[in-house]
């Protein structure tokens, strides 16, 4: 009996051991079940989808363009900064090395440019003589009958026959013979008026071109001078004779063109871009073919007004002394215009800017990675540098390769950033219309 005792006793024993040690297993060796958070999730909404080909077309709701591609949710911040201008782009810097991005630094220098291009010479204009005769007549004698011929001021060109003058050379004698009588009158009016009619025949003559010398002879010898002397204004050479001897002539008939080849212009062209450039006063260098080894040195002396419609180009007046009259009208030289050297000059090299037609921009680095449009003024250009009026500060920092894929960029960013601003206007707007 004990014994079936002892066994039972320790059956029960077994048992709640067992049981508290399950417990205490449970309780403090299982690790508990982890329970779940709930964490809601701000689901955002796009604002619009573009179309993943042309960022021009949108779509209030989800599609597909013709291709089966979907198109691009945009929303309220993306890719855009508070601090950045508009259209500014953000690019890995081992992109940026993919790319090819170079950049060179805005700086203040000296530019300077020499123009080339062909002159034609011709004569000054201000050193061309047409002789016509003040009266009509005939053509006694030329003394200069070959156009070329090379003449001195006062050379006799020709002998002119005219019943005009032979009328006022007997006015003018008998001017002078009225005078010698009444030179003693004791009447003062009629002494007075001789000497007037004295000095208006006189000038008369002189008005017809009567040169001093004939005058001279005139008054001294007594005798009429059938011909009109004509002499030649100043040097220079004949470049043509309107009239021969016996020619009936009035005051239309040119007798001479006479022309001072001392000095000579040359006519040159300048392309519109290059007109910045140029200036009254700059020195210019001519060649020729046909006076090899030789440079001539003259002054650019004006700039036409107007543009030559077929060509697009600007003329510009150059004036040369012409030694030993090398320099003949008509011929055809090479022509250097040094330009004035400009100084103090913001520029970045022309690579840089990007030339949209509306506006010239090139992109600023803020710093890596990161880069900013901006718009410039341009002014001078010369040996792929250009000059920056406006945009961009000696110092800074210019994209000046592959900124055409960066431009690419900046401008879908810049169209997005419009859109955005333009959807929150309306909601504004219509926030505004509820309340």
């Amino acid at each position: 009996m004990n014994k079936v005792l002892l066994i039972i006793v320790s059956t029960v024993i077994g048992i709640t051991v067992g049981i508290g040690s399950m417990f205490i297993f449970n309780e403090y060796f299982i690790p508990r079940p982890i329970q779940k958070e709930m964490v809601e999730v701000e689901v955002k909404k796009p604002l619009f989808y573009r179309n993943p080909m042309n960022p021009e077309i949108t779509s209030p709701m989800p599609a597909k363009d013709h291709m089966g591609m979907e198109y691009i949710p945009v929303y309220s911040n993306a890719n855009t900064s508070d601090s950045a201008p508009t259209g500014s782009v953000s690019i890995d810097p081992v992109t940026v090395q993919n790319m090819g991005v170079r950049t060179a630094i805005a700086k203040i220098s000296e530019l300077s440019h020499d123009i080339k291009t062909i002159g034609h010479v011709t004569y000054d204009e201000q050193r061309i003589t047409r002789l016509h005769p003040k009266t009509e007549g005939w053509i006694e004698k030329l003394f200069i009958s070959k156009t070329g011929d090379a003449v001195k001021k006062g050379t006799m060109l020709l002998s002119l026959y005219s019943p005009q003058l032979v009328s006022s050379q007997q006015e003018y004698l008998l001017a002078l013979s009225s005078l010698e009588t009444l030179k003693n009158s004791p009447f003062d009016d009629i002494r007075i008026g001789a000497e007037q009619m004295v000095r208006t025949s006189r000038e008369r003559l002189e008005l017809l071109d009567v040169p001093e010398h004939q005058l001279h002879d005139l008054e001294h010898s007594g005798k009429i001078k059938k011909g009109l002397h004509i002499h030649s204004p100043f040097n220079g050479i004949v470049m043509n004779i309107g009239a021969r001897e016996g020619q009936h002539v009035t005051p239309q008939t040119e007798l001479y063109m006479l022309a001072d080849l001392s000095k000579v212009w040359v006519f040159a062209d300048v392309y519109e871009s290059e007109l910045p450039w140029v200036n009254v006063g700059d020195n210019v260098e001519m060649t020729l073919t046909g006076i090899p080894n030789k440079v001539f040195k003259g002054k650019l002396s004006y700039i036409y007004p107007y543009a030559e419609a077929k060509t697009r180009t600007i003329k510009v007046r150059l004036e040369f002394a012409n030694p030993g009259l090398l320099l003949k009208p008509d011929m055809f030289a090479d022509v250097i215009i040094k330009t004035q050297q400009q100084s103090n000059l913001v520029s970045v090299p022309s690579e840089a800017i990007v030339r949209s037609g509306e506006r010239d921009q090139v992109f600023v680095v803020r710093e890596q990675g990161k880069f900013e449009p901006r718009d410039v003024e341009i002014g001078l250009t010369s040996n792929d540098l250009t000059q920056i009026l406006k945009g961009v500060s000696s110092g800074e920092e210019i994209v000046t390769s592959s900124q055409f894929l960066i431009d690419s960029e900046s401008k879908l960013r810049e169209s997005t950033a419009k859109m955005l601003e333009a959807i929150t206007e309306d909601k504004t707007t219509t926030n505004h219309e509820g309340h």
